[in-house]
């Protein structure tokens, strides 16, 4: 997620009409089309994510959003630095101490229920970090990322171990692959020039996955805020469209009709380089239910406000699905804790999780259920286009 956001995208300072836009789209979306960021508590150790899993496809959730992170799956650059009681939870892979504990539930969860899974290997650990201690360092060269990149496809991927140690599950082997989150960000990549540092990770990140893989699909990194012009650095990289196979964006805006106008900026920079033919995903998008909690950086807002602005965003992106080229959608983010922090993310959540331990739906959820379910009955039965992308209402506020 994006720590820093822009506040709006003016849409009369666009020569882009959403209205427009929306003309003649297609109602019909495909599986795994409506997703959601699964992170935070239900990533947590211990954690059992099969009950909101089970929720999630009540409620029209076809396809889920992980970070694999890269300092969790390989925190020790040795087993000699590893402490003699989490021994047990280490695979040695390549010499390097390895811990699938954190992704093996999840991974299972999402095949047991059939939910698609797109997984996000991102966030340097100390030892592999060009400037070790530093949050968001991008890595130190290429190899050791590609190392790990290598590590999670000869577990999750056709060929998984985790699928041969666990034959009980449906094998549904991880096929989508987001390389980094965010790097045109200082917290997620602290060098400005960040770039041609990145395309260079694509590169040796793609090279491993299709060594195991051939048939995975290799999702560029989200680019928030001003995404188009970061797809623009990208691009001026040599040899970089050829690197992935979908562009990804991660439109935070204050109002709902933004996402058109920046995947549409996005758009407009893959046809000036080529790439006209390519999806695009929207990793993430989202509003925060913390204002008046947590200082505002732009999309804050109430959770009936959050209700309000999801009811028009996913019948929008729907609308502009077959227009914009836009292949997945994932809202950021399906369960959170709300509690005050120093991030607006902590109130992402369409579904709220008490100390107790205890889950309560927050009215955007409700919406979020009513239009997702929407346009799955639209994809299984012919329907008219009008009632399929139609913004859903946020439910009324109750007085206590």
């Amino acid at each position: 997620m994006s720590l820093l956001v822009r506040s709006a995208v003016a849409a009369g300072c666009l020569a882009i009409s959403v209205a427009a836009l929306a003309g003649g789209a297609s109602a019909r979306v495909p599986q795994g089309f409506a997703g959601a960021m699964v992170d935070g508590p239900m990533m947590a150790p211990g954690y059992d994510p099969g009950p909101e899993m089970d929720v999630m496809v009540a409620s029209g959730v076809e396809s889920v959003r992980v970070a694999f992170h890269w300092v969790d799956g390989q925190p020790y650059r040795s087993f000699a630095d590893v402490p003699a009681a989490q021994l047990p939870r280490f695979t040695n892979v390549g010499g390097v101490p390895t811990d699938f504990t954190r992704f093996d539930p999840v991974v299972g969860a999402a095949a047991r229920r059939g939910i698609e899974l797109l997984a996000v290997p991102t966030t340097s650990p100390w030892w592999a970090a060009k400037y070790p201690g530093t949050f968001g360092s991008p890595p130190r060269g290429t190899a050791t990322f590609a190392r790990y990149v290598r590590a999670l496809v000869a577990r999750y991927g056709p060929r998984g171990s985790f699928w041969r140690e666990n034959p009980q599950l449906p094998r549904r082997p991880v096929r989508r692959w987001q390389l980094w989150n965010e790097p045109s960000l200082r917290y997620s990549w602290t060098d400005a020039r960040w770039a041609p540092a990145y395309v260079r990770l694509l590169r040796a990140g793609g090279r491993a996955i299709r060594r195991l893989d051939r048939r995975a699909r290799i999702v560029l990194a989200g680019l928030p805020n001003d995404s188009w012009r970061a797809l623009r650095a990208i691009y001026r990289q040599r040899g970089a469209r050829r690197l992935f196979d979908e562009t990804a964006v991660h439109p935070y805006t204050r109002p709902a009709r933004g996402l058109a106008i920046i995947v549409a900026r996005a758009r407009a920079v893959m046809r000036r380089n080529g790439d006209a033919r390519k999806p695009i995903s929207v990793t993430e998008y989202g509003w925060p239910s913390s204002r008046g909690k947590v200082d505002d950086i732009g999309v804050s807002t109430t959770e009936q406000g959050q209700a309000r602005r999801l009811g028009d965003a996913l019948p929008l992106l729907a609308s502009l699905r077959r227009r914009l080229g836009i292949s997945r959608t994932y809202y950021y983010s399906w369960l959170g804790p709300d509690r005050p922090s120093t991030s607006i993310f902590y109130f992402a959540g369409l579904r709220r999780i008490e100390p107790s331990g205890e889950v309560v739906p927050k009215p955007a959820w409700r919406v979020f259920r009513r239009a997702a379910l929407r346009l799955e009955r639209c994809r299984r039965k012919a329907a008219v286009a009008t009632r399929c992308v139609k913004r859903v209402r946020a439910p009324r506020s109750r007085r206590r």
